[in-house]
């Protein structure tokens, strides 16, 4: 590839941990990594401003083609001047090709080595998104990074399945690449594969033969078991460039955060965070809590008085408790500026970790703190959001 207008430089590793601390160089500013992504598919993260966004420790977004293209549309986006301009957002953006949604769309589309050929979620409409189209808009869009359009399989997909949808990626990277004319935006590889680690080796190597600026992982996080993923991760970073950087995608709770910072990854991204803040479920410093229980009832501290937060400096516990008991409209945007607030300071503590060669005893004293959702009870959630995600991403 010739010259990206997006560049990577590693800062630090850790010994005793592939964790790394490095800078991404974009368009609309420098990203220090490690970083998370908060999730504004429709050009918005859910209950907040930009500024409030901003505020929360963010550096960087994540949009979607796919719900932009359906909604306002292309056009009108590019007529604002661009992504940027139209959602008021001036820091780096990166969007998805929409890929994945159009995967979740199961039976509303149809495959093949031309593109892909879906209905609306919205209102049935039928259209057809090619590697070559997916590249156009976004383009139109004008964000830092765009991705290549890539073929999601499902969790349950045989090995001659997955090993098929990975030609068809690695085809559509080609022309992907081709398509691409504007200067001034980075375009990322998706490594697929499955959970098979000789598929996700053959795409690294077809990948990297390539040159992206980035890469990143997709097809993880979509029901496997969390072990699954933790290690396919670390097999599939392994084998990506060290000057590169490395993206992990859909990936957001805080111990996953955690453990694949520590497998090298450097750029996450989620809508779990906004999307479990809306429905009660807050982070805390011992654990993911549900304001609904009726402990919180009569509870006058904060939270989590160890965040720093506006929510937490300003409101009490029953207070969060009553709006959302109440279901007012103020509870969900008090819950996304926590939740959101959590995973910055997170991102920002693991960062100084790894520049003061501390990340393993960070990590370790994380772990011992910090309890995670039963894995039952995980996947079941999962199960069920993977099957309304279209109306909640």
């Amino acid at each position: 590839m010739t010259d990206s207008p997006v560049s990577f430089q590693m800062l630090k590793t850790c010994p005793g941990s592939r964790a790394r601390a490095g800078e991404l160089v974009t368009p609309h500013g420098i990203v220090p990594t490690p970083v998370f992504m908060p999730v504004g598919s429709q050009g918005s993260v859910k209950t907040l401003t930009p500024e409030e966004v901003r505020d929360v420790g963010t550096t960087m977004l994540l949009a979607n083609t796919y719900h932009l293209y359906l909604r306002p549309g292309i056009p009108v986006i590019e007529g604002a001047g661009g992504l940027h301009k139209f959602m008021a957002w001036d820091g780096p953006i990166l969007t998805d090709s929409g890929g994945y949604q159009v995967f979740s769309l199961a039976g509303l589309r149809r495959i093949n080595n031309k593109g892909v050929v879906f209905r609306s979620h919205i209102d049935g409409s039928e259209h057809t998104l090619t590697p070559e189209l997916a590249v156009q808009y976004q383009e139109s869009l004008g964000a830092d990074i765009i991705m290549v359009l890539d073929e999601c399989t499902a969790i349950d997909s045989d090995y001659a399945h997955v090993e098929q949808a990975l030609r068809r990626t690695n085809h559509w990277a080609e022309r992907c690449l081709k398509a691409k004319r504007r200067s001034d935006q980075a375009l990322f590889g998706i490594v697929q594969g499955g959970i098979y680690p000789e598929l996700r080796k053959q795409s690294v190597e077809f990948l990297t033969s390539m040159d992206f600026p980035g890469y990143a992982i997709g097809g993880l996080s979509i029901g496997e078991p969390k072990q699954v993923t933790l290690s396919i991760t670390e097999e599939t970073a392994a084998l990506l460039p060290q000057d590169k950087p490395r993206y992990l995608m859909g990936v957001g709770s805080p111990e996953d955060l955690v453990e694949c910072v520590a497998r090298g990854i450097d750029i996450f991204d989620s809508a779990l965070p906004t999307r479990v803040a809306r429905n009660g479920a807050l982070f805390t410093s011992s654990g993911r809590v549900n304001i609904l229980n009726a402990a919180f009832a009569e509870e006058q501290r904060p939270l989590d008085p160890a965040c720093d937060c506006y929510t937490c400096r300003t409101f009490s516990a029953v207070y969060l408790h009553h709006l959302f008991k109440a279901k007012e409209l103020l509870a969900y945007r008090l819950a996304t500026i926590h939740n959101l607030t959590f995973i910055s300071n997170l991102v920002c503590r693991m960062r100084d970790a790894i520049l003061n060669g501390t990340f393993p005893l960070f990590r370790e004293d994380f772990m011992v703190r910090y309890r995670p959702t039963d894995e039952a009870t995980r996947l079941d959630q999962k199960q069920k959001w993977l099957q309304s995600r279209n109306n909640d991403i």
